[in-house]
């Protein structure tokens, strides 16, 4: 298929920096750790260890001396064999602080047997790597565990099975419902991860890479036929395409749903614009009311930066610098919540949530979440384009076009791709005429936004199913805009995700889109902007409107969209003021 000239010009961008896109997530630099290992360090690599199904994992074995027992600290990774200088400065940062530490090759990775599927076999892959090294002649039965993304993944896969071993976890930027977070925001498949990460990093045992064309060769048409289209024959890539509902084979997947199975305290990593957010902030809550012990329940923290997917790493995410207070010591936390665990250390210190607020771009200690005294604010959407307070009296309608072989470009947001994830400069959409756009009046006084946020969409569409999306922006008196968060509902999916469900073309239904969360200070004179469309390409597979199955189609068809904004219909955002 051919896009249009105009959006094409736009994807140039993003093509040019997929040739960066990182293949590991794992923040934490250490680079502190880049000298040598302690004096009488123990180093054993690539022994093989049996799994419960004969398979035999390459691990790597670092003790901080030859004789002792010892806490270990583990890493179960998809990404290294473990010699990659990141790796090697975590084996530093553990034996340095006299834990054992374990590295792995998970199965079918490097040169570990097996083949390898994502996420399902970790489950009892990571209990058994943990029951082996508690019989361990050097380990002292305790093994915390850490690291990033699919780092992070490994930790809770492996607690589901309360394993006595695991005491302690540290699971940064990780996904809590595969479904939700990984696959399908929104009932929307999140098509530029997936495949960049889902075919072309992970479709091969070593991330070979290949020169694939991840913008303009993702085209594809039908996404069933994606994979083979660039080269690749990908089995777990069709299963997410053959599922697009929430059904049996993601319900094992949806870790906040099984929080009652784990009993290991927890220090939770996300950042305002990762990924993986939703799941940081669900995990932590799921946990704190549900987990199996109240020693697990009593021991989770959560510690929510102004980062991407990759914490920690710059004081700039997207195109804003946060300032040198918003980088934190990785190491030093880390080693206060193992050594308190592990080692009779002291607490962890302040509250059991830590937020970076920005704009003021300040840290701050929190007791609950959504903070104690938030006021959830209606701010309604009105036909004469402005965002407000007071509630529609009269009726109103907009609308837009939507052209799904013209769709909005991805500028910004909770993504993996690292040139565009974060906060953006939206004036590149401004002509775009599928985008509606709803602006408030400027803020007399500085106003705090942190929490939830939500959207509520009362919408026609002529197509019997399409997408609406909402996107939050902060307008800075000077003119310039930046995204806070962005969010989207699949109409089909519209009163759940298990059963899709139809529209009827011309009949008016409310669509709840969940934005995530944020903490942001509005300065004197911003304005905030709620941005109305239906696409957000090629973050998001399009929605081609013709209600066929999804992945199956070749075929697209306009749709006319829109907007109600009446005292029946009142379409609104709902935003969690902090009061100061």
């Amino acid at each position: 298929m051919h896009f249009s000239t105009s959006l094409r010009a736009a994807l140039a961008v993003i093509a040019f920096s997929m040739t960066v896109l990182c293949s590991d997530a794992s923040a934490q630099s250490f680079d502190r750790y880049d000298g040598n290992f302690p004096e009488g360090v123990s180093i054993t690599y690539h022994q093989m260890v049996e799994m419960r199904d004969g398979v035999a994992l390459a691990t790597d074995i670092y003790l901080p001396k030859k004789k002792g027992k010892f806490p270990t600290l583990l890493v179960r990774d998809i990404y290294s064999n473990g010699s990659s200088q990141i790796r090697q400065r975590y084996a530093k940062f553990a034996t340095n602080n006299g834990y054992a530490f374990v590295f792995q090759s998970v199965r079918g990775r490097y040169d570990s047997e097996g083949e390898w599927y994502p996420y399902f076999q970790e489950i009892e892959d990571g209990d058994d790597t943990l029951t082996w090294i508690a019989k361990q002649p050097w380990s002292d039965g305790q093994v915390g565990m850490f690291g990033s993304s699919y780092l992070a993944s490994v930790q809770w896969l492996a607690a589901l099975n309360k394993n006595p071993a695991l005491v302690a976890i540290a699971p940064a930027m990780s996904p809590g419902n595969y479904y939700r977070d990984v696959a399908y925001p929104g009932g929307a498949f999140s098509l530029l991860s997936r495949a960049r990460w889902g075919i072309g990093l992970v479709g091969s045992r070593t991330n070979m890479s290949f020169s694939v064309d991840w913008i303009g060769g993702i085209d594809h048409l039908p996404l069933e036929t994606l994979a083979e289209s660039v080269g690749f024959d990908v089995k777990h890539f069709q299963d997410w395409l053959d599922h697009p509902s929430y059904d049996e084979y993601w319900k094992p997947l949806n870790l906040e749903g099984r929080a009652s199975e784990m009993a290991v305290p927890a220090l939770n990593i996300g950042g305002w614009y990762d990924v993986f957010l939703r799941s940081t902030i669900g995990s932590y809550q799921t946990m704190k009311a549900e987990a199996a012990t109240e020693t697990a329940r009593e021991g989770q923290r959560m510690i929510i930066g102004p980062w991407p997917h990759g914490w920690n790493r710059s004081t700039k995410t997207g195109e804003i610098d946060y300032g040198a207070n918003s980088m934190i010591d990785a190491e030093a936390l880390l080693l206060e919540w193992f050594d308190y665990w592990m080692k009779g250390g002291s607490a962890p210190t302040g509250g059991p949530i830590k937020i970076f607020v920005m704009g003021e771009n300040v840290w701050r200690d929190e007791e609950v979440w959504p903070l104690k005294d938030t006021q959830f604010t209606p701010f309604y959407l009105r036909s004469d384009k402005t965002l407000s307070t007071d509630e529609p009296v009269d009726g109103g309608k907009l609308q837009y076009r939507y052209d799904p072989a013209d769709p909005v470009p991805t500028l910004g947001g909770n993504i993996m791709e690292t040139t565009l994830r974060g906060p953006y400069d939206q004036a590149p959409l401004d002509n775009r005429r599928d985008v509606l756009r709803f602006v408030s009046e400027p803020f007399a006084a500085p106003t705090e936004i942190t929490g939830p946020i939500s959207a509520e969409i009362y919408a026609e569409s002529s197509a019997k199913d399409t997408d609406f999306m909402a996107k939050l922006v902060v307008v800075r008196p000077d003119g310039t805009t930046f995204n806070l968060v962005d969010g989207v509902i699949r109409a089909r999916y519209r009163n759940g995700f298990e059963k899709p469900e139809l529209i009827k073309p011309g009949e008016v239904y409310k669509y709840t889109i969940d934005l995530w969360a944020t903490s942001y200070l509005l300065a004197p004179g911003e304005k905030l902007r709620v941005d109305i469309t239906s696409s957000n390409y090629p973050r998001l597979a399009r929605n081609l409107n013709t209600g066929a199955e999804f992945a199956k189609t070749t075929k697209m068809k306009v749709a006319r969209q829109t907007i109600h904004m009446s005292k029946e219909h009142p379409s609104k955002i709902v935003l969690p003021i902090i009061p100061r």
